[in-house]
């Protein structure tokens, strides 16, 4: 935002960017145009005049675009700049048929994906997983921003964490919750019990919907 913002200021203001960018338009310069108003969107995204001539134009490269994944990326774009990102019930594949056919191996790869590395930085901590009901063991470890695991157990693990698959299923799908699985005893936790709750802390959710041409708040 900060780059747009001086890019927006060396090239004269808002203003002037936009009534140049409207003479373009006039000349079918549409791909000129689309990129000037992005500059201005990303530097004051609540510039209505630039967001409508931006979807103009993206409105435009659509309509001239031979290839359907061009065309549904650029109306996409001007609608997006129209109206917002669209608000659309949270979905996804995470439901109980799908957990069923993920291993547990997969099942750690895909927290590994989750994990925000930002929120990581400078953590360290190691949990070992016992699955009761297949009798697999895995090391869960945090270092240098990445989470990965390898099978069997760690001495010295900051903490252990027993449970079924079938647990570990109910909490993804928050049909409950680590603190609420310990106190019916479905999930046994032995050391520090913290560290289980701090991984869960870093771990990203993804939004089904995300801005495709205006920053990201």
């Amino acid at each position: 935002m900060a780059y747009a913002q001086k890019t927006v200021e060396y090239m004269g203001g808002a203003d002037a960017v936009l009534a140049r960018a409207r003479e373009d338009f006039r000349k079918g310069e549409f791909r000129w145009v689309a990129s000037a108003m992005s500059q201005v969107v990303f530097a004051d995204p609540s510039n209505r005049a630039a967001r409508e001539l931006g979807a103009d134009a993206l409105e435009q490269m659509g309509y001239q675009s031979e290839a359907g994944t061009w065309r549904s990326a650029y109306l996409v774009g001007a609608m997006e700049l129209r109206g917002g990102v669209p608000k659309i019930p949270a979905g996804g594949s995470a439901n109980a048929d799908t957990l069923k056919a993920v291993s547990n191996d997969l099942f750690f790869d895909f927290l590994g994906v989750r994990l925000d590395a930002a929120k990581a930085e400078g953590k360290k901590l190691v949990i070992n997983w016992n699955f009761t009901d297949s009798n697999q063991q895995f090391v869960l470890t945090l270092e240098n921003s990445a989470l990965t695991h390898i099978a069997g157990q760690q001495p010295g693990a900051d903490a252990t964490v027993t449970l079924s698959r079938a647990t570990l299923d109910a909490v993804t799908l928050k049909e409950t919750s680590f603190p609420a699985a310990v106190l019916t005893g479905k999930v046994k936790i032995d050391g520090d019990r913290a560290k289980l709750a701090q991984l869960m802390s870093m771990l990203d959710t993804f939004e089904p919907m995300f801005p495709v041409v205006e920053p990201r708040r």
